[in-house]
């Protein structure tokens, strides 16, 4: 597959989305690869994929392409930030606080029973919480309750694929 990069710049994707989900799944925006492809975290070593299935949400590995099928699981995605970058830090916290206003207009909608946002870093800045660490927070989204997980871009390399699959098993063991 031929993915054209330098044109997805700014593009959008749409979301995985239905009412009453068990998880929704929010990253933090599109990279040009999924914007480029229209599947969330498509860039090949994006690990969302390995992570979910080894953390106990899906029987196997998803492919990108699969995404559709997630709200046969109780499962959905979508992000803080509509708009494609080559990297999250090209956000600005303007972009990250308007993005935490439209999940919570989301979550009002569809009210997932869990919002689990993939990127602390992104959830400190738009939430306004500095402080805040990885696992449940005090604070839910509109009705549905909040879970922060480690971003599973493969950029992130505080995390290594068994140490991320262990921080998704610990919220499917919570939601289960």
């Amino acid at each position: 597959m031929t993915v054209d990069l330098a044109g997805a710049a700014g593009k959008t994707i749409p979301d995985v989305i239905a009412d009453d989900l068990a998880v929704l799944f929010v990253g933090i925006n599109p990279g040009l690869y999924s914007a480029a492809t229209g599947w969330h975290f498509a860039r090949p070593g994006n690990r969302f994929w390995p992570a979910l299935h080894r953390g106990g949400f899906t029987e196997r590995q998803l492919h990108p392409s699969e995404q559709d099928v997630l709200p046969s699981y109780g499962l959905g995605i979508t992000n803080v930030v509509a708009r494609a970058s080559a990297r999250a830090d090209e956000l600005t916290t303007q972009e990250l606080v308007a993005g935490a206003g439209i999940l919570e207009r989301k979550a009002e909608k569809y009210r997932p029973q869990w919002i689990a946002l993939v990127g602390i870093t992104a959830y400190r800045t738009g939430w306004r919480r500095p402080k805040a660490t990885l696992g449940e927070q005090p604070d839910g989204i509109a009705r549905s309750r909040l879970w922060v997980l480690p971003n599973p871009s493969g950029l992130n390399a505080h995390y290594t694929a068994d140490t991320l699959a262990a921080e998704f098993a610990k919220l499917h063991e919570r939601v289960s």
